[in-house]
């Protein structure tokens, strides 16, 4: 599978659920791209602008759509790495802010000792 059949099958799904893709296909599909990179390496599609540890379990609130989409979209209108926006965010009808990490300090910490091999 590549990027765009990921997109293809994820679109339908995600927009029945009121999530968008972000429309600049520029951004997305490397992020599409980092999903399926991240599915080889670790098995499962953990968002690819975070780390992880490669530990399923340790990792399951940021395996895509991670756990923090919902509020972040909801707040923002974006998820962190904006791969999800809303319908006034895609629209540009509201301000396209950063979306700050709300993942816990200790769960980043975990995943950048992993990463160090700590």
């Amino acid at each position: 599978m590549d990027a765009k059949e990921l997109y293809a099958r994820l679109k339908p799904l995600q927009e029945k659920q009121g999530f968008l893709f972000n429309p600049d296909e520029s951004y997305t599909m490397p992020l599409l791209e980092g999903l399926l990179v991240n599915k080889e390496r670790y098995g499962y599609m953990a968002c690819p602008c975070r780390l992880a540890t490669g530990q399923y379990d340790k990792d399951r609130d940021i395996i895509c759509p991670c756990a923090y989409r919902a509020d972040d979209v909801a707040e923002y209108g974006a998820c962190y790495c904006a791969l999800y926006v809303s319908e006034a965010y895609r629209d540009g009808r509201i301000e396209r802010r950063t979306v700050p990490e709300r993942r816990p300090a200790d769960k980043v910490q975990e995943a950048f000792e992993a990463a160090l091999g700590c």
